[in-house]
């Protein structure tokens, strides 16, 4: 995966400085609470939507199970529909395949449709490096690209603006970049959208080439899906005469049957609605219907790696619907430029760490971006556990060299919890000595935070042992 952004600092900090920002702390409650209102009465109108979100699990775990199975049968009917396949290992492969097709097609510009994998691995900017510019189509990524800024959320990466700051940005920069925005633009939702569209126009019709990512990939046809709501990604993926798609290798589906799953998973997790405006389908080339040639890069980028954890790998089955973002308390907080990734929230506190590693400090720091309070899991169409993942992230970063504290601390509550009778004798020690606890933790330099604002929780007169063992004596009813 693309390295960290330059400067970011760890969660904690970046966190911190994110929520004393109150026009920030204003748009994200706004606009988080707007999507997950919809979104619940979306779901609510579904009866089966339990069944279809089991379903949903159970297809991702079983093409994750037979992956390289399912990945060959799409490389060969990809081929066989006339496109062509690569296959990438990581950021900087990819990054040099869409360079060098790009430029055999003689090209020094793309437009693009969102991506989140092109995202991941930097393209824009590996891109720019080879003289090659790339232009954001998407309405939120436009604005994302037009303010020099970065993406804070999977499915609105500019949820942190508001309209107001939208129009200074349409107003000072578009025009560096090609049509203007118009003279007395306000920040009118309808003039805003108008500005955009005219301004787009222009590079649609003037692109040779465009990029792709796909939410998924059907491996019985090798047929390609992107949902969107615009349809500026429908004008990428026809009128251009080159399409380059790089996907997640675990964007693959089986079957068509599988598909309409994930169809209706979809839309109402993200956007709240019963069907996305935009459902876009394409197979290899066809002569006189859009692009001339296209080419599929296949990516891995970390995801093997992830695939081996037994624990990590349901990490893969994410649609990237972002509902675990809108529900979070943590990410309405402090937004998603704080986890210093592409992929923000719960989902980014597990999915970043396992394609990066936890080396680095902010890495290491993002297993913890959370509460465990469980509201990512309860609305995720995949079943994602992703307290659970969390929970397995912080074990493995306690087990790295520069956490002795966490590892003493783990291992004496093991041996205490491993023997009933060095954890009764633990209890009882407790029990005798409660009026002599503090009401805040004690803790050393790097968890002094974290214990200042939390109450240790009182102790019992009596432990639930104790009380059971004199109840079992004496007949006493609870």
């Amino acid at each position: 995966m693309s390295a960290v952004p330059l400067g970011m600092p760890a969660f904690p900090k970046a966190a911190r400085d994110a929520t004393r920002n109150p026009t920030l702390r204003r748009n994200l409650r706004h606009a988080t609470r707007t999507i997950r209102g919809r979104r619940a009465a979306a779901v609510a109108e579904l009866d089966d939507w339990a069944e279809l979100r089991a379903a949903g699990a159970a297809v991702k775990d079983h093409t994750l199970r037979h992956l390289d199975r399912y990945l060959e049968q799409a490389e060969a009917a990809v081929r066989a529909a006339g496109g062509h396949v690569h296959w990438a290992a990581d950021a900087a492969e990819a990054n040099r395949i869409v360079a060098g097709l790009v430029r055999a097609a003689g090209e020094t510009e793309v437009v693009k449709v969102k991506s989140m994998a092109t995202q991941e691995i930097g393209l824009n900017e590996a891109l720019a490096e080879a003289g090659i510019t790339a232009y954001e189509t998407d309405l939120a990524e436009l604005i994302v690209q037009l303010g020099d800024d970065r993406p804070s959320h999977i499915l609105v990466p500019a949820i942190h603006r508001n309209r107001g700051e939208i129009r200074d940005i349409f107003a000072g920069t578009m025009g560096e970049w090609g049509v203007p925005a118009p003279d007395g633009m306000t920040d009118e939702p309808r003039e805003l959208a108008e500005a955009a569209r005219l301004h787009l126009r222009e590079k649609f019709l003037r692109a040779k080439v465009a990029v792709s990512g796909a939410n998924f990939l059907v491996a019985e046809t090798g047929t390609l899906v992107v949902v969107e709501s615009e349809g500026n990604g429908r004008m990428c993926l026809t009128l251009p005469e080159t399409l380059i798609s790089v996907v997640g290798i675990e964007k693959v589906v089986p079957t068509w049957r599988d598909l309409e799953v994930f169809l209706q998973l979809l839309p109402r997790s993200s956007t709240a609605e019963r069907m996305n405006p935009y459902t876009s389908t394409w197979t290899g080339t066809t002569d006189g219907d859009g692009p001339r040639e296209f080419h599929l890069v296949l990516l891995d980028n970390g995801r093997t790696g992830v695939l081996a954890d037994e624990v990590g790998r349901q990490t893969l089955r994410c649609i990237r619907c972002s509902a675990c973002l809108n529900v979070c308390p943590v990410y309405e907080r402090a937004g998603g430029h704080a986890y210093g990734s592409v992929y923000p929230g719960p989902i980014g506190a597990i999915l970043t760490p396992q394609l990066r590693g936890t080396t680095s400090e902010i890495d290491a720091s993002l297993p913890y971006a959370s509460s465990l309070c469980g509201a990512c899991y309860d609305v995720c169409p995949v079943a994602i556990d992703i307290p659970e993942v969390l929970v397995h992230l912080r074990e493995k970063v306690a087990a790295q060299p520069g956490h002795p504290v966490e590892r003493a601390a783990l291992a004496a509550a093991a041996w205490v919890m491993s023997d009933p009778k060095r954890y009764t004798a633990l209890q009882r020690t407790a029990v005798r000595t409660r009026a002599l606890h503090p009401r805040k933790a004690a803790l050393p330099g790097w968890a002094k935070a974290w214990g200042a604002t939390r109450d240790l929780p009182a102790v019992p007169a009596e432990s639930f042992r104790t009380w059971w063992q004199r109840r079992d004596t004496s007949g006493e009813t609870p």
